[in-house]
């Protein structure tokens, strides 16, 4: 089976199944078990000199790892596609964001707890555009790096390229914070996150670009990505705001703290829970595109 015929395989099982809870609440899902390996050694190596190439050894080990476990385990007859379905995400992350319009439509409180499942800012204060905001902003991250980037690296390297994306990724949400206790041992698991995600990312914004709008908004949204402070988020939400309308970004708490954080699209309206619904479909609509274009790369 080629690997683009895999990934098709998996993208539609991943798409029909999702994360079901009745068996990831019996066994571990393998990013919990990623996790758990980077949480030992956080505890275990983040101390004393050196944390940088403490970190950047970690990495390395985790990325061999990977690769290793990958090669050996595609030997095995469809376990390429199984784990490529566990491992993408599109489901899941349209069910999250779903999540957040029903929590708004019983009450802000619901709403403001949905999207705390999905978003690391504070919410308590959050007013109901906020709330809306941060599921759109959501998606159109975790579509960049929860969908297209692994499908990207699984389409480059197979169960290999997929498994190392993840193991990044997965570093990256752990340790991979300008914090003090994380800004040198983390060092190596963010630039190197932010390095695989840098084709997937662009490619997200093109996916979600309003098509049949003028080609100029494309600098527009140029201009914001790089205004961002990711290198890489940005990209996906300056093109999903524009396809929808709506103003993203913009200031926001963490840990009781202000961040004065620029908007994105400041021109566009508040957003609703119209939004966040037009937003999961306008994501199905970027996972079919790429679904009939991998199935063309099957047959090819």
């Amino acid at each position: 089976m080629s690997t683009a015929l895999a990934l098709c395989f998996a993208m539609v099982l991943d798409a029909l199944f999702g994360e079901p809870k009745w068996l990831w609440d019996r066994v571990p899902h393998p990013a919990v078990l990623m996790g758990r390996l980077i949480g030992w050694a956080d505890t275990r190596f983040n101390r004393g000199p050196g944390r940088k190439a403490k970190g950047v050894v970690l990495m390395a080990a985790l990325v061999i790892g990977a690769a290793a476990l990958g090669l050996v385990l595609r030997q095995i007859p469809l376990i390429e596609v199984l784990l490529g379905a566990i491992l993408l995400a599109q489901k899941s992350l349209i069910d999250h964001v779903k999540a957040v319009t029903r929590g708004l439509e019983t009450s802000l409180d619901a709403g403001r707890h949905a999207v705390s499942m999905i978003v690391g800012r504070d919410t308590s204060d959050m007013d109901k555009p906020a709330v809306a905001r941060g599921a759109i902003e959501s998606a159109a991250e975790n579509f960049s790096d929860g969908v297209i980037a692994p499908a990207f690296w699984f389409l480059i390297a197979g169960l290999p390229g997929i498994l190392v994306y993840k193991v990044v990724n997965t570093g990256d949400s752990m340790i991979g914070y300008r914090t003090e206790r994380h800004r040198d041992f983390g060092w190596a698991a963010a630039r190197l996150d932010d390095v695989l995600n840098l084709i997937p990312a662009r490619l997200t914004a093109l996916l979600l670009f309003p098509w049949g709008k003028p080609l100029s908004l494309w600098r527009e949204i140029v201009t914001e990505a790089h205004r961002h402070r990711s290198p890489n988020a940005g990209w996906p939400e300056a093109a999903l705001s524009r396809s929808l309308g709506v103003a993203l970004s913009g200031p926001r708490a963490y840990h009781g703290e202000m961040r004065d954080y620029p908007w994105v699209n400041p021109e566009g309206r508040e957003a609703t829970t119209r939004d966040i619904d037009a937003a999961c479909v306008r994501l199905w609509a970027a996972w079919a595109f790429v679904l009939i274009c991998v199935a063309i790369l099957s047959f090819a």
